[in-house]
């Protein structure tokens, strides 16, 4: 059931101001300052406007009423939600009452009289130029900081992107039967999906696609060691049957993940097993169906129901085997491809794919990868990491 309007704004709204909800204030007060000072200068516009006679004093306070309750609204903006503005509003309303009162008293208690015209005009203008001035700097102070934040930022991120493309490079093998090629596209600089193949002692491949929930530095570093314990756990692969190769990667990592990520984190895992004699054995983990490409150009989808890795402390994950003729290639994605939506609110979707597999079957796999990622960025907006395994028998 899609959201209501204004909720869907609600919350567009706090992603978008999400950064300054964890910016401390040391390196918020000068643009608290900036705003200030420039909605101070409304309190001597309407000096200006009465024709300078407001009594200074009346003045002066108008001005810092003014600051304060921009403030208010800055602090709403960047600090709470957008249902605050609404409370805000409701409050100024008789804290407006409440000042003009306070003015009236003052001017009627301490019978402050109205300013003369030339004097009121030059220091209210003159005030006003001075708080423009401050305003200025405070805002440029501000941005200067920021800005040297923001480079600092995009060099971490960099340095991380060239370590998210040493970890994750494109993979291309070739066996004796099979060939395999895999990719990953990340949403930002760092993305949270892994594709991975290694060749056991016994010269059996495992080529396996992992999909990090969410994606960011977060999930990058997830991934890292999804990697790093995935290949060590593959290690004692050789002591095993294809098929136990599968189910003891997926019980390692789901008892070692959950010691170094947060509780919210998971991993959707698709694995897959290619003996040379031409077996292919399966595991999936939480992660959506694959499409089997069969040589008579028959498309099917292929599931298996598994809890994802590091969700809960279960055991017992399973493999299945394949049937795998010349010929035939498995493709396996993650979410971020099928699920790129258009401006109509489509999904890219699975038929969609199976189309493209079926148009580009015979076509070498590092051509059908980029037709699919041509595709689905022509289609609709990155929104996810993109990744894709594809396994062509031989």
């Amino acid at each position: 059931m899609p959201l209501p309007m204004w909720l869907q704004w609600d919350r567009r709204f706090s992603q978008k101001w999400q950064y300054y909800r964890d910016v401390p204030f040391s390196r918020l007060w000068s643009l608290y300052a900036a705003v200030f000072s420039l909605f101070a200068i409304t309190g001597f516009f309407g000096d200006l406007v009465n024709l300078g006679r407001t009594p200074y004093v009346i003045a002066i306070l108008n001005a810092i009423f003014s600051g304060l309750v921009a403030i208010m609204y800055l602090h709403v903006g960047i600090r709470l939600t957008p249902n605050y503005f609404v409370l805000a509003t409701v409050i100024q309303i008789p804290l407006w009452i409440g000042f003009s009162g306070a003015a009236s008293f003052l001017t009627a208690h301490f019978h402050l009289q109205p300013v003369s015209t030339s004097s009121g005009i030059r220091v209210a203008a003159i005030i006003t130029i001075g708080l423009v001035m401050v305003s200025y700097s405070l805002f440029v102070r501000f941005l200067r900081g920021e800005g040297q934040e923001a480079f600092r930022l995009r060099n971490e991120l960099e340095l991380a992107h060239g370590i998210q493309k040493t970890l994750v490079p494109p993979i291309a093998i070739s066996t004796a039967g099979f060939e395999v090629y895999g990719q990953s596209n990340p949403s930002d600089k760092v993305g949270g999906d892994l594709v991975d193949a290694v060749t056991l002692a016994d010269r059996t491949t495992l080529a396996y696609l992992a999909d990090i929930a969410g994606h960011g530095l977060q999930a990058g570093i997830l991934m890292g060691m999804v990697k790093t314990a995935a290949r060590t756990a593959l290690l004692d692969g050789h002591s095993y049957c294809s098929k136990e190769v599968l189910c003891s990667l997926m019980e390692q990592l789901n008892r070692v993940l959950p010691g170094v990520k947060e509780s919210q984190m998971y991993a959707t895992l698709a694995a897959f097993s290619l003996d040379p004699a031409g077996t292919v054995f399966y595991a999936l983990a939480g992660h959506p169906p694959f499409l089997h490409y069969r040589s008579r150009r028959c498309i099917d989808r292929v599931s298996s129901e598994q809890y994802p890795i590091g969700l809960l402390p279960v055991t017992g994950f399973t493999a299945e085997a394949v049937q795998v003729a010349p010929g035939d290639l498995l493709v396996v994605v993650t979410d971020g491809i099928f699920e790129t939506c258009s401006r109509k609110g489509e999904d890219f979707g699975y038929s969609r794919l199976e189309e493209l597999v079926s148009t580009l079957s015979t076509a070498e796999l590092p051509v059908l990868a980029n037709a699919i990622l041509d595709a689905v960025n022509h289609f609709g907006r990155q929104q996810d990491d993109q990744t894709l395994l594809l396994i062509r028998r031989l």
